[in-house]
């Protein structure tokens, strides 16, 4: 076993459990939640969220990341 995944099980977790009156409390607590984390984590999150709709769509579907055609345009010199 590596050095890095045996520190992983130290790691200490959040096990706070929270109560709401409402849905609409529950919806505002996720917000300022998700807003709390910075942009890369939350573009990760969207990103993870999306390849795992394209699997429910398509099970053979598995590709690290969406692909994407390039496309060079030649422009004319000055």
């Amino acid at each position: 076993m590596s050095e890095q995944a045996a520190s992983a099980t130290n790691v200490t977790v959040d096990k706070t459990i929270a109560t709401f009156e409402s849905v609409a409390e529950l919806k505002a607590a996720e917000l300022r939640e998700w807003q709390a984390l910075p942009a890369h984590e939350r573009l990760r999150a969207v990103s993870e969220l999306t390849l795992a709709a394209y699997r429910l769509k398509d099970p053979s579907f598995h590709v690290p990341r969406l692909e994407r055609t390039l496309v060079r345009v030649e422009r004319t010199k000055r």
